[in-house]
């Protein structure tokens, strides 16, 4: 997983700021659990070269309880200080101290013994299933009358609203950034992806994500020929839950890549984690256009490849399998599609590459 780094300024004024809040809410288990900053680093964008110190209070914990760290940088929460380092031991006297890469915002969470933090996270989690608390403050200097956030992109796809990424991203093993002029959709409705390079020669992907959940159901996505797809480019279609820890993002994924090895098959179903050898089903998809699709029920989740357009119950089968082992809860999760490079395989991306999706359809 790629850790990210964030630019820090020191903050050099203590002050003592008792809150328990998330996203300006106050979360805790007891009236006497209370988490504190006492000394907040300085805000930024982020960056790589500089790191400074956050220090705070935690009041009212249990034994074995530990705060996770996190600073938000590029619309995106980053645990601190690394992803392998992701827990602060609080002291005897109640104090906790850790060093931390630089972002616009600072977060605290209390958690209980056994909790897997994200490494990272679109939305803080709230205060439930392992999370006893949550505390959020501004960097130093950013304040009401800072510049705001740009308002994200959103493109209309098949009668629903997505919102285009521009955070980067670690998917995969490796950093990817995005640019939302990689995802646009034509004249005739379709869904545009592409993995370009910007001005620094640098690759950019895309990926856009649903705006609501819509929990169990058949998720049916028709795609355009991708077997001109460079072997390290890879097009995924997959449930996601933000808020989720690492161990419940009630992930299912339809994965089109080689993962940079030209001679692995070019596809595969995946009930998250992949590491499960059950947990996956690969195969080889046939140019032309395919509809993916998957069932997903309580305790099943039926993932099926067909040829042409016309969908999963007319198309002639390519492949199809079920999964009925792990298969996670619905609740919170959203549909993202997204196209970005592998970069730890045999190859290396060599080509701009781009994907067209014709239609995305939901079946309760």
């Amino acid at each position: 997983m790629w850790t990210h780094p964030f630019t820090i300024a020191g903050g050099k004024t203590a002050f003592l700021i008792f809150l328990c809040l998330f996203l300006g809410s106050c979360h805790s288990t007891s009236s006497t659990l209370k988490i504190s900053f006492t000394k907040v680093p300085s805000a930024d964008i982020g960056g790589t070269t500089k790191i400074d110190t956050i220090e705070g209070r935690a009041q009212g914990i249990r034994p074995g309880q530990r705060i996770v760290l996190y600073a938000r940088s590029a619309d995106v929460w980053w645990v601190q200080p690394y992803a392998d380092h992701p827990f602060t031991k609080i002291q005897a006297d109640s104090t906790w101290k850790s060093q931390t890469h630089l972002g616009s915002e600072y977060a605290a969470l209390l958690v209980d013994p056994g909790y897997v933090p994200a490494a990272t996270a679109e939305a803080l989690p709230p205060p439930v299933n392992g999370v006893a608390a949550v505390a959020a403050i501004k960097g130093l200097g950013l304040g009401p009358a800072s510049t705001p956030l740009p308002v994200a992109k959103t493109i209309r796809f098949s009668g629903y609203d997505w919102t285009v990424r521009t955070a980067p991203s670690s998917r995969g093993g490796s950093r990817n950034s995005f640019d939302p002029a990689n995802s646009w959709t034509d004249q005739k409705g379709a869904l545009h992806l592409r993995i370009s390079k910007d001005s620094k020669g640098e690759w950019t992907c895309a990926e856009v994500k649903l705006t609501r959940s819509l929990g169990y159901g058949s998720y049916v996505f028709v795609v355009r020929d991708t077997s001109h797809l460079d072997p390290a480019a890879v097009l995924t279609f997959y449930t996601w839950d933000d808020l989720g820890s690492e161990q419940s993002r009630r992930e299912l994924d339809v994965e089109i890549s080689r993962w940079g090895y030209p001679q692995n098959e070019n596809a595969h179903y995946v009930v998250q984690p992949y590491y499960i050898p059950t947990n996956v089903f690969r195969f080889v998809a046939p140019g032309g256009v395919l509809t993916h699709s998957f069932r997903w029920e309580p305790g099943e989740a039926v993932f099926s490849t067909v040829a042409g357009s016309r969908g999963p119950a007319e198309g002639r089968v390519v492949n199809k399998h079920v999964f009925t082992a792990g298969i996670p809860p619905a609740g919170g999760d959203l549909v993202h599609i997204n196209l970005y490079v592998f970069g730890t395989g045999q190859m290396l991306l060599k080509n701009e590459t781009e994907v067209v999706i014709e239609k995305f359809q939901y079946l309760p």
